[in-house]
């Protein structure tokens, strides 16, 4: 994997856990987000982006960034560490929070990107989750994306628990396909 290719990466949760979509599980894992949004290889040259994500009932979408193999793996395996121990503190309870491995697609062209954003930033409305009219989905970092055709950067909510896009098909080639709509489900018009 080259750092050219942006990646879209699942994490889905074990199936005795209460469900993430709730303010305090969404808290504590944008809290996890916030730290280990970015880092830097210790060890290694690699470098770990979170850019994007959707938090749902059982699973989190993320779209990352990663130099090669080993920074995914160790970025990925960082921010379930941070969310696993922000969320069993939460629960008051201790052990395994993610169900298995995670489950990553390279992102190739600027088309699959699009069609990535769409599907994790617009991915309460392809489950039929409560949205907001003319918002994005609330438990997104939909606020913080400035790539709506119909909704306006929030500039007064910060940086957000993610940073922006140094790739080029994240930041700039998949805007050629059209900007993303509110009411744009995933899979649909």
């Amino acid at each position: 994997m080259a750092s050219k290719y942006p990646v879209h990466v699942t994490l889905k949760t074990r199936s005795d856990l209460p469900r993430l979509r709730a303010i305090d599980p969404y808290n504590a894992i944008c809290a996890a987000f916030d730290k280990g949004k970015e880092r830097a290889g210790r060890l290694a040259k690699g470098h770990f982006r979170l850019v994007h994500f959707s938090v749902q009932n059982d699973h989190l979408h993320l779209v990352v960034e990663a130099t090669d193999r080993l920074a995914l793996s160790r970025g990925i395996q960082g921010l379930s560490i941070r969310i696993a121990r922000g969320l069993n503190r939460l629960w008051g309870r201790k052990g395994k929070v993610f169900a298995d491995r995670y489950h990553d697609s390279i992102l190739r062209s600027a088309r699959e990107v699009r069609n990535v954003l769409n599907y994790v930033l617009n991915n309460g409305r392809k489950h039929k989750r409560r949205i907001p009219k003319g918002q994005p989905d609330t438990f997104s970092s939909g606020h913080w994306f400035d790539g709506w055709k119909d909704y306006a950067l929030d500039e007064w909510m910060g940086l957000g628990p993610v940073v922006s896009p140094k790739t080029w098909l994240l930041g700039k080639a998949w805007r050629r396909h059209g900007l993303l709509r509110l009411a744009e489900t995933p899979g649909g018009p």
